[in-house]
C-alpha cells in the first residue's frame, strides 16, 4: 500500500495541531523504544509541546544521560592530550559514582520483590514496586509466536486489496480498466467493517498500544432505511425533536427515551428509576414509552445494532448500554457518525499487529501453503507442517479454513462489492457512510447492510467510491436478494457479488489446544466479532483483559 505524502509544515488549524501532536508524540517515544530494545541503545528524549508541556522518555535514567552527553560534549572540544586524558579520567570517576548507586538502588528494589525493607514506602514506591512484578511476570509468561498465512498478504479475510489483486480474485485477471486509475490507490476490504469510537475494538487497540500504527479518521454518516427512504440515525433527545423519521407526538415521547439513556449510568441505581433492568426484557422497557413500532425497530436495529429482533426477549440492560454506547461513541468526534475508520483500509489492522506482534519477537512467514495442522496420539496439537517442515508448538490458533473438520456451518453471507464515481444518494453526499436497513423493511429475517468508503480514507482514488451491500444470505440468488440495497447505490461503475458460508467452532479447545475462530458475519461493524476476538483470547490464556483503558489515546480526524 503507497501511502500518500503529507506536505511538512505547520498545521493552522489548532485542534488537527494538538492531535497530530498527541499521535506523533507517541508515535516517536514508542519507535525510541524500540530502538532501545532491539539495538541496546541508550536513548534520551525531551520534548516540549507549544504550551510548554514537558515530555520525557529515556532507556536509563534521564540524569545519566544528560550528565552522560555533557561530559562527551566537552571531550569533543578538546585537543590537548592532557585534557582528553584528565576528562577519561573524571568521566571513569562518574561512571563509577553512578554505577555504585544503581547497584545499591538495584539491589534495595531486589530486597523489596522479596518482601524485604517494605515499612516506610509511599504510594508512588508500592506503584513502582507493583510495575516491576508486574513486568516479571509479563516476561515468565510470555508466548511464543508464530504466524503462518497461506495467502501472501497480511490479514487472511480481513486484509485489504489493491486494484489488480480484486481483479485476479474476481475475474480471473490482472487488467482492470484504465479508467478506474491506478491500482495501488485501492485498497479493498474483504471484510468491510466501521469501528465503534467508544467501543470493544477501540479500547483493545488501546490496550494493546497497537494504535501507535494506526491512523483513524471519523465517518461521516449513520443512516437507516424506512419506507422506502434514507434518513439520518437520531441518536439524542435533540435530535430525535429534529428527525423527520418521526411525527410529532412520537418525537415527544423518543425525546423521552434518549433522556433516560443519556442519565443513564450501570452503576447508579438511582438512574433507573426503579426499574431491574437485569429482569425486565427489553419489549417491557421500551413499553414504557409507548413507542411506535418503525421508531423501535429503527433504535434496536441503527442504534443499539442488533442483528435481528430477538433482543426484544433479552434483558433491557444490554439493550441500554448498547444505545448509550452509540450516543457517547457519537459525541466523542463531533462527527456525523459513531464510527471510526483506519486510513487506508482494514488490512492496516492486521499489518499493525504483526508490526507489534514482531518488535515482541514474533515470527511471520507468508505465503505458506497447504498448512496442515498435527496431532498426537491423544488428539493434542503437536505443530503445523507446510512444504514439508513442522514448525512445533503447543496450541494453535486458526480460522475455520485451516480445521474444516472441527466447525460446523450455520449460515452464509451475501455480498456485493461496488465501485462508484459519487457517494450514497441521499447521505447528504458522505464520503464514508453505513446505512442499515432494518429486517422488517425489507420483509426478511435479518437486517441488510450499506457501507462506503472513498478517498477520503485513501482507500480509492479522487473521486472514486467503495460500497458494500451484505446481508445474512436467505436464498442462492445474491443477485436477487442484495438488489434492495444496490438500488439505493445508484449507477456503479463496477460490481462484483460473492457468497460465503459461516461456520463456528464444533469441538472442545481445552482437549485438542485448537482455538478455532468464528466467520465473520454479514455486519458493517466489529461489536459481534469483538467479543469473539475476547472470548478466544480467555480460553487461549486462561484471563480476562483488562479493558478500562484512557480512550484518548486513540484520535480520529474529522472530515476537513
Amino acid at each position: 500500500m503507497v501511502r500518500q505524502k503529507i506536505q511538512i509544515k505547520k498545521i493552522d488549524n489548532l485542534t488537527a495541531r494538538q492531535v497530530t501532536f498527541s499521535k506523533r508524540r507517541r508515535g516517536l517515544f514508542k519507535k525510541a523504544q524500540e530502538l532501545s530494545t532491539l539495538c541496546d541503545a541508550d536513548i534520551g528524549l525531551i520534548v516540549f509541546s507549544a504550551t510548554g508541556k514537558l515530555f520525557e522518555y529515556s532507556s536509563s535514567s534521564m540524569m545519566q544521560l544528560i550528565e552522560k552527553h555533557k561530559m562527551q560534549s566537552e571531550r569533543d572540544g578538546m585537543d590537548n592530550p592532557e585534557q582528553l586524558h584528565s576528562s577519561n579520567i573524571l568521566s571513569e570517576k562518574k561512571t563509577h559514582a553512578m554505577l555504585n548507586r544503581d547497584f545499591v538502588e538495584k539491589n534495595r528494589e531486589l530486597r523489596q520483590l522479596h518482601g524485604e525493607e517494605l515499612q516506610g514506602l509511599g504510594l508512588d514506591e508500592l506503584m513502582k514496586l507493583e510495575k516491576l512484578v508486574e513486568g516479571g511476570i509479563s516476561r515468565v509468561l510470555k508466548i511464543k509466536v508464530l504466524h503462518m498465512d497461506k495467502n501472501d498478504y497480511y490479514g487472511g479475510e480481513s486484509s485489504s486489496l489493491n486494484l489488480i489483486q480484486l481483479w485476479k480474485r474476481f475475474r480471473g485477471n490482472d487488467q482492470p480498466p484504465e479508467e478506474l486509475g491506478t491500482s495501488k490507490e485501492y485498497n479493498v476490504d474483504m471484510i468491510p467493517k466501521f469501528a465503534m469510537a467508544n467501543g470493544t475494538l477501540v479500547r483493545v487497540l488501546i490496550h494493546t498500544d497497537v494504535t501507535k500504527y494506526l491512523n483513524f479518521k471519523a465517518v461521516d454518516g449513520s443512516f437507516v432505511y424506512n419506507k422506502g427512504k434514507i434518513y439520518k440515525v437520531p441518536a439524542t433527545d435533540v435530535e430525535a425533536l429534529k428527525s423527520p423519521l418521526m411525527g410529532l407526538f412520537e418525537k415527544r415521547r423518543a425525546r423521552k427515551f434518549f433522556l433516560y439513556v443519556q442519565d443513564f449510568e450501570e452503576t447508579d441505581p438511582k438512574t433507573h428509576e426503579g426499574m431491574d433492568l437485569n429482569k425486565i426484557t427489553a419489549k417491557e422497557f421500551i413499553a414504557k414509552y409507548e413507542l411506535e413500532d418503525d421508531t423501535i425497530d429503527f433504535i434496536g436495529h441503527a442504534l443499539a445494532l442488533c442483528t435481528d429482533d430477538n433482543y426484544l426477549a433479552q434483558p433491557a440492560m444490554d439493550f441500554i448500554k448498547r444505545v448509550k454506547l452509540y450516543a457517547e461513541s457519537l459525541a466523542r468526534f463531533q462527527a456525523g457518525s459513531p464510527y471510526i475508520y483506519p486510513l487506508y483500509g482494514l488490512g492496516e489492522l492486521p499489518q499493525a499487529f504483526a508490526r507489534l506482534s514482531a518488535v515482541y519477537g514474533g515470527t511471520y512467514m507468508l505465503n505458506k501453503p497447504q498448512c496442515k495442522v498435527e496431532f498426537d496420539d491423544g488428539g493434542k496439537v503437536v505443530g503445523v507442517t507446510s512444504e514439508g517442515e513442522t514448525a512445533k508448538c503447543k496450541k494453535v490458533v486458526c480460522d475455520p479454513s485451516y480445521l474444516p473438520d472441527k466447525v460446523q456451518k450455520v449460515g452464509k453471507v451475501a455480498r456485493a462489492i461496488c465501485i462508484m464515481s459519487h457517494p450514497i444518494p441521499n447521505t447528504n453526499d458522505s464520503h464514508s457512510a453505513q446505512v442499515i436497513l432494518p429486517q422488517k423493511q425489507l420483509g426478511r429475517k435479518s437486517d441488510m447492510y450499506l457501507f462506503c468508503c472513498s478517498y477520503s480514507h485513501n482507500v480509492a482514488p479522487k473521486g472514486k467510491y467503495i460500497a458494500f451491500v451484505s446481508t445474512e444470505a436467505e436464498t442462492d440468488d445474491p443477485e436477487s436478494e442484495l438488489k434492495p440495497g444496490v438500488d439505493i447505490l445508484g449507477a456503479v461503475d463496477e460490481i462484483f457479488y460473492e457468497t460465503y458460508d459461516r461456520f463456528i467452532p464444533s469441538h472442545d479447545s481445552a482437549a485438542d489446544n485448537c482455538f478455532i475462530s468464528k466467520s465473520y458475519d454479514s455486519t458493517t461493524h466489529f461489536e459481534s466479532t469483538v467479543m469473539d476476538v475476547l472470548d478466544m483470547y480467555s480460553k487461549i490464556t486462561g484471563k480476562v483483559i483488562d479493558l478500562s483503558v484512557d480512550l484518548s489515546a486513540a484520535s480520529a480526524t474529522a472530515e476537513e
